[in-house]
């Protein structure tokens, strides 16, 4: 029997995830159930956060891979990884809210460092953030990530991304170096 008071276990998803994966991005940022946690974006997004196809596109990129985390038996939180030449990209990023503020999202995120760093020898991590969320980039700036002050618009239009509840939203680029 699996001890549900050990550390979290990582692995690669598979398709057999994908459901659950969805459902746990969906929860993490869209909804009422987002609410519980605090990186829930349903005041500034409406509609889907990603969808089956989204995922399985994830898990089966060449260059990159979907880290699934397990504890007490379920998957609680996952994270995509993307080898782009000299640094990797970091996305996807999901912890069940139930589980959010006990510091599962520092020790995921160091996994996914120590990852790429290891497996890829990139020297640097990147990800996009929308530019509104001053909680979720104060969160990672203290993870050691900085604002580059470069901005990419919001795809407004592709209902697959999300439906924009105000006229302000784009991503802005987050770099930390992984030596």
């Amino acid at each position: 029997m699996e001890n549900a008071a050990a550390g979290p276990s990582f692995r690669d998803a598979t398709d057999a995830d994908v459901d659950v994966l969805v459902a746990l991005v969906e929860s993490a940022y869209r909804g009422d159930d987002s609410r519980v946690g605090w990186t829930t974006e349903a005041d500034i997004l409406e509609g889907q956060r990603t969808d089956p196809e989204g995922v399985l596109e994830v898990i089966k990129a060449p260059d990159g891979k979907l880290l699934v985390v397990e504890q007490g038996g379920g998957i609680v939180a996952c994270c995509q990884l993307e080898h782009r030449g000299d640094h990797a990209y970091f996305g996807m990023f999901a912890v069940s809210p139930v589980l959010q503020g006990a510091g599962l999202g520092k020790v995921v995120i160091a996994e996914a460092e120590r990852q790429a760093r290891e497996d890829w020898g990139v020297t640097e991590m990147r990800m996009t953030v929308i530019s509104v969320r001053e909680d979720l980039i104060a969160w990672y700036e203290r993870r050691g990530y900085r604002r580059t002050g470069k901005m990419t618009p919001f795809p407004c239009g592709e209902e697959r991304f999300g439906i924009p509840q105000r006229a302000d939203l784009q991503f802005e680029l987050l770099v930390k170096p992984l030596v």
